[in-house]
């Protein structure tokens, strides 16, 4: 079964939406099943996995309405408050729910470097991990560190970088993100989703021989069984459509085994989300 593992719905309104600037103006309207299953099928995809966009429970019960009437989504990873007090509660709520398979917070957004491990945080990330769900960690390079503090503390729990935590791509940096990655990649439990790279370039002129310095470095730190693909369709239709996406990834994958192609494009987001 070939994978996708990060991918996003919405209705587009404002001002959930606000964080689509001018640039983005493509992505500017509603993106649901009807829109990303034909481009699934065409691209030989069986399934993915809808990630949260918005930091509401709203999101989290419309993404789980979507998977429960669609059989390609194969699981969601919501939202919900993990500083608040009343987090065992609130997970109540969707005890009973197979197709939630985890949970993420906007932490790029944060002001504070050392969001991650803010108390409430932690104790929120101990609570979700006791009752077996993942975490997604979206950061940007700069955060790798707490990320990597906060990994080391819940050595037990299955956590994933979304999007190689975003390198600085368009820059040209790598030496600082690459250190860092490699540093956190030596915690067995966390994996890589090689997705969301070609919008950390320049969306208009990016290149391949650009962009795989990047994505063999998660390959190699990583390993080809902690690492797995994903498109961050549509988010990605602001720079490239989604076959580019995926031949990206093939690019990257093409003197591997057949064996660890399968792993990276299926296999480990199956095992890692439990489907």
């Amino acid at each position: 079964m070939t994978l996708d593992s990060h991918q996003h719905f919405w209705k587009y309104e404002l001002p959930k939406h606000d964080w689509i600037d001018d640039e983005m103006a493509a992505i500017r309207r509603n993106f649901m099943p009807a829109d990303l299953q034909p481009i699934l099928a065409a691209n030989g995809v069986d399934g993915c996995i809808a990630v949260q966009a918005d930091q509401t429970l709203a999101e989290t019960d419309f993404l789980l309405d979507i998977a429960a009437k669609h059989d390609f989504v194969k699981g969601v990873v919501g939202w919900i408050d993990l500083r608040a007090d009343d987090l065992a509660e609130q997970l109540e709520r969707y005890a009973g729910q197979p197709l939630l398979k985890g949970f993420r917070h906007v932490v790029q957004g944060e002001p504070d470097p050392l969001f991650l491990l803010q108390p409430n945080f932690l104790r929120g990330i101990d609570l979700i991990g006791q009752k077996g769900y993942t975490y997604d960690i979206l950061i940007f390079p700069h955060q790798l560190v707490s990320a990597l503090e906060l990994v080391k503390q819940f050595p037990e729990y299955k956590f994933v970088i979304d999007h190689l935590a975003k390198p600085y791509a368009k820059a040209g940096y790598f030496t600082g993100w690459a250190a860092a990655m490699a540093a956190i990649a030596e915690f067995p439990n966390v994996c890589c989703k090689l997705s969301g790279l070609i919008t950390e370039a320049d969306y208009h002129n990016w290149t391949t021989d650009e962009l795989l310095p990047y994505l063999r470095h998660a390959l190699e730190v990583f390993g080809p069984d902690r690492c797995m693909f994903g498109s961050d369709w549509p988010v990605c239709r602001v720079a490239g459509d989604y076959a580019q996406v995926k031949g990206l990834i093939e690019t990257l994958l093409q003197d591997s085994s057949p064996a660890d192609q399968k792993a990276v494009f299926g296999e480990n987001c199956a095992r890692f989300y439990d489907i």
